[in-house]
């Protein structure tokens, strides 16, 4: 019974380590070379537009956890949000240490 229990234990590698994955990358790569060594002048021509490019989409990937913009953050940190317009750290009660 556990000669049974024993096969179903054995988890399969994974995708990358497999015989499959090994030929994919080298196909991958034959067909890279080839497409950038053909292509040489028009891959070449499009990096300053993709430069160009990259700006706004780095713009939208990396600003996604800002949330709204305005006024405090106190409430992404478990806090209230202040009510003082003028961005100045208001003081605290009496009793609280700052």
């Amino acid at each position: 019974m556990n000669n049974e229990l024993s096969h179903l234990d054995t988890e399969l590698p994974p995708f990358w380590r497999s015989r499959y994955a090994i030929g994919l990358l080298v196909m991958g790569a034959i067909a890279a070379y080839f497409l950038l060594s053909e292509h040489r002048a028009h891959f070449l021509g499009a990096l300053p537009l993709l430069l160009l490019l990259s700006c706004p989409l780095m713009h939208v990937f990396m600003h996604h956890g800002h949330g709204d913009h305005g006024g405090s953050h106190a409430h992404h940190h478990g806090g209230e949000p202040s009510s003082n317009p003028s961005g100045a750290a208001a003081t605290p009660p009496t009793g609280e240490r700052p």
